[in-house]
């Protein structure tokens, strides 16, 4: 996921080495607001996508409220720093599935990134245990992402979760008849595959201002937009783990690519296996698999780099991080402000 380093361009300048590391025509970008332990994830995902032999950057979009410390963590760990300015949906009183829900709107901004062809989103509480590169040879045009599962008490605002009606088994409970159409399919956007376009970008901004906000933010928003260019990708790329107690005949665990660790209690870095299905075997086995790789020292940028090279020294890389820091401090590029 980082750039290939060889002998020659670890003596280049520095200016060449930031151009090197951004001109990637694809890459893969997560979101981080704050000071909060959440670049954990954002640094477990990218020694994931490293140890997977992604040949993609890892590109963080941050807002201005995330520490300098956290903002070098980041760039040791190779990532492209982005700084976007936080998007706010119009006020009502809309009560969000989860507080913190206002500032994903913020993740608008990443259309902006038009540097890249294609990208691909993921949230920072998610883990790539296979390599998903080819997800970006799916076809232009189309916003690909995984179908959600109405079936948690997250859900009980909706129809779909009154009535017992899901898209993950639409058979089981089938929609009534009198309801009128069936809803349309419902996308997670914890991942998706996406192109950065400027116009793209631009209507989605002037659009979230007229939009009143729902329960679950710019996730309800990106399915309202983007509903008629839509495509359903199979749940091995965003497993969303209630899926494993709630339609385990869907899936395989061991053919699984991306783990989505959003149920209550599961983010590895905070895990007790207290709440509620926590203590679950295949829960405890998936948060073990995200710490085996969390903690594997070999998967850190400066190892993987000197390994590229032919075992250079730490020393040896002070021209490329020399590269993203300037005084000590991390050299990041800031998006422009177009709210």
């Amino acid at each position: 996921m980082a750039p290939h380093l060889t002998s020659a361009n670890l003596a280049a300048n520095t200016n060449s080495l930031v151009k090197q590391a951004s001109i990637s025509s694809c890459a893969y970008v997560t979101f981080l607001a704050g000071n909060g332990d959440y670049v954990k994830g954002v640094v477990g995902l990218a020694k994931g996508l490293r140890k997977v032999n992604s040949k993609y950057p890892l590109v963080v979009a941050i807002l201005p409220d995330v520490p300098e410390d956290h903002r070098k963590i980041l760039v040791s760990q190779g990532c492209i720093i982005k700084e976007i300015e936080p998007v706010y949906p119009p006020e009502n009183q809309t009560q969000f599935a989860m507080a913190y829900y206002v500032i994903n709107y913020s993740k608008l901004r990443i259309w902006e990134f038009v540097e890249y062809s294609k990208m691909i989103y993921l949230d920072g509480d998610i883990q790539v245990f296979e390599n998903i590169d080819h997800l970006f040879d799916l076809q232009d045009g189309y916003f690909y992402a995984v179908m959600d599962c109405f079936c948690e008490k997250t859900w009980s605002h909706s129809p779909q979760y009154k009535i017992g009606y899901c898209q993950q088994c639409p058979d089981r409970v089938k929609w009534p008849a009198e309801m009128g159409p069936k809803p349309p399919l419902y996308f997670n956007a914890g991942m998706f595959v996406f192109e950065p376009s400027l116009p793209t970008y631009d209507d989605l901004l002037n659009t979230v201002k007229l939009t009143p906000p729902t329960p679950f933010a710019e996730q309800d928003f990106l399915n309202m937009f983007f509903k008629d260019i839509y495509r359903p990708i199979p749940p091995i790329y965003n497993l969303v783990l209630a899926l494993l107690w709630r339609h385990p005949e869907n899936i395989e665990l061991e053919k699984v690519k991306v783990v989505h660790y959003c149920a209550a209690g599961s983010k590895p870095w905070r895990y007790t296996g207290k709440e509620e299905n926590m203590d679950r075997e295949d829960i405890k086995t998936l948060v073990k698999k995200w710490w085996d790789i969390y903690e594997d020292e070999s998967l850190d940028y400066k190892n993987t780099a000197a390994a590229a090279t032919g075992g250079a020294t730490e020393a040896g890389l002070q021209p490329l991080l020399a590269a993203m820091s300037e005084a000590s401090e991390v050299h990041y590029i800031t998006a422009p402000s177009a709210a």
